[in-house]
């Protein structure tokens, strides 16, 4: 893919940093990039008081250093700045943040030499991958922390991944052919100034969660036909009454997933429940409410991914003019808080809290397949045999662990917020928190949705043997069989465990999620 700036796509993310796709930069915007470093090269030519480029910076700012100590006001400022604790993100997020950070330096605003977007564009080519420490950034200046740890390798600091092995980032350069960069005026502040993270963790986090949407519409279109509930509620001019864009979708997946059900045939018609429990009866709602959401997380991170988030920025053709730009051979830079995280870490809060809703439906339609009160006439917890076997009683309560841990998690990140550098940055985000929960989140309704795949194929066998010659809905019967061709049926009790990391593998492979899309 080209590198414009202004293009860079979800998709486009995934590609790169899960299935190594190539990149390379725009011709024009390497030549916006080389304007823009004419200006600041400029600026320091001419003795300017520029933030970051001739002063320290944070609640330094008014301190002024001289252009011959440039070179080693940026280095420092990577040095410092590499702060971050905790875990090492995994490798998929560090080349998300590669190319995040890549493409917001190729819209031109940044003032940093086209050399800096080729290194980290090569350090995808080559496999070298920063260590970079979960923890340590507020989400207000961007993710500084992260982002220093980031560029580090650029100058042959800190440590990198290379072919699976940890070492010295001088050492893994050497081994690919690379010279570490000697970083000019403001380029070090051009590395660390942004939301690269966030957007990382926020772009890959979408993906999976599309992904997982739409299983949880496979997941509830099971459980609907194991429960004998019915898909009168799922009707198309009933969801138009109340058209939310997400409910009319997932009504519509129901309706694809449930077509030509023999189980549904069986019951139109006669004496059955009026209504079902509003875990089957609201999918459409539920569901639809939380693509919703992810959609306004896609709103705002289609906006974000090719966004200048720098601080100051750099307007070659002119700026807005007021006292706060520094003018200079017909180019402006501006200092502002396009860094500030806000509107990440409201939209990844946002969809944290909906994926814990996801979950949280998906857990009470399990309750309803194990008990022998809800569940139409099938034996307590699908057990072989009552009381000599458990069956699926304890599957059970791992989802409501999950489940409840996640409700936790959601609480908002975004509601928070310590000043830092001595009350300068007086408001913060803390949008990397938001980012790091929504991912755990992620992960505990993968793993509830696997436990409600395992008992909805189990109950669906039981109900399938206590009604020879019946089949479930098209979509069901491809999703059952593709389960079973992950998790046999129980017989008797077993260890639970290699069934639920099957199922969870099977979720987030993605396998499911077309056989909710109607096809041509």
């Amino acid at each position: 893919m080209v590198l414009t700036g202004a293009d860079l796509t979800i998709a486009d993310v995934e590609a790169v940093a899960r299935r190594a796709a190539a990149a390379r930069l725009d011709d024009d915007a390497r030549a916006r990039m080389g304007e823009a470093r004419g200006v600041i090269e400029e600026l320091v030519a001419a003795g300017e008081v520029v933030y970051g480029v001739t002063t320290g910076f944070g609640d330094l700012a008014s301190s002024f250093v001289p252009a011959a100590q440039g070179e080693q006001l940026q280095e420092n400022l990577l040095v410092s700045h590499a702060a971050g604790v905790g875990e090492a993100f995994p490798r998929e997020i560090v080349r998300a943040m590669l190319l995040l950070r890549a493409n917001t330096l190729a819209l031109g605003h940044s003032g940093c030499r086209p050399e800096l977007v080729d290194r980290l564009l090569a350090f995808l080519d080559r496999g070298i991958h920063p260590v970079v420490p979960a923890q340590g950034s507020v989400g207000a200046s961007g993710d500084l922390a992260p982002l220093a740890h980031l560029a580090l390798p650029l100058i042959g600091r800190g440590e990198v991944e290379l072919e699976g092995t940890v070492m010295p980032s001088a050492e893994a350069l050497g081994q690919v052919g690379l010279e570490p960069l000697r970083l000019r005026a403001k380029e070090g502040l051009a590395l660390l100034n942004g939301t690269q993270m966030m957007g990382a963790i926020g772009a890959l986090l979408l993906a999976d969660a599309d992904r997982l949407a739409a299983t949880a519409s496979v997941a509830a279109a099971m459980s609907v036909e194991a429960l004998l509930g019915t898909d009168v509620a799922f009707a198309a001019a009933y969801q138009l009454a109340r058209p939310h864009p997400g409910q009319i979708a997932v009504a519509a997946e129901l309706r694809h997933l449930l077509r030509d059900s023999g189980l549904q045939r069986a019951h139109h018609g006669t004496p059955h429940k009026v209504q079902d429990p509003y875990s089957l009866r609201c999918v459409p709602q539920v569901h639809g409410a939380v693509r919703d959401a992810l959609d306004y997380l896609r709103a705002v991170l289609d906006i974000e991914l090719n966004s200048a988030t720098d601080n100051p920025l750099v307007f070659p053709d002119g700026g807005v003019a007021d006292e706060a730009t520094v003018a200079t051979g017909g180019g402006r830079v501006i200092s502002g808080g396009n860094f500030h995280g806000e509107p990440l870490a409201l939209a990844l809060d946002f969809a944290k809290l909906a994926l814990t809703e996801l979950g949280s439906i998906s857990e009470r339609r399990t309750a309803l397949l194990v008990d022998p009160r809800l569940n139409g006439g099938l034996p307590p917890f699908l057990a072989a045999a009552s009381g000599l076997d458990s069956g699926m009683m304890i599957v059970q309560y791992t989802a409501a662990a999950l489940a409840s841990e996640n409700k936790v998690l959601a609480h908002p990140a975004s509601a928070d917020t310590i000043p830092t550098s001595a009350n300068q940055e007086d408001h913060v985000s803390m949008g990397s928190i938001a980012a790091r929960h929504a991912r755990t989140v992620l992960g505990h309704v993968e793993q509830i949705l696997a436990i409600e795949l395992v008992v909805a194929a189990q109950a669906l066998d039981l109900r399938l043997h206590s009604l020879p010659g019946t089949q479930p809905g098209a979509g069901v019967a491809e999703a059952h069989a593709l389960v079973r061709s992950r998790v046999a049926h129980l017989d008797h009790d077993r260890e639970p465990g290699p069934d639920l990391a099957a199922a969870t593998a099977l979720v987030r492979s993605g396998a499911l999620a077309p056989l909710a899309a109607p096809r041509p």
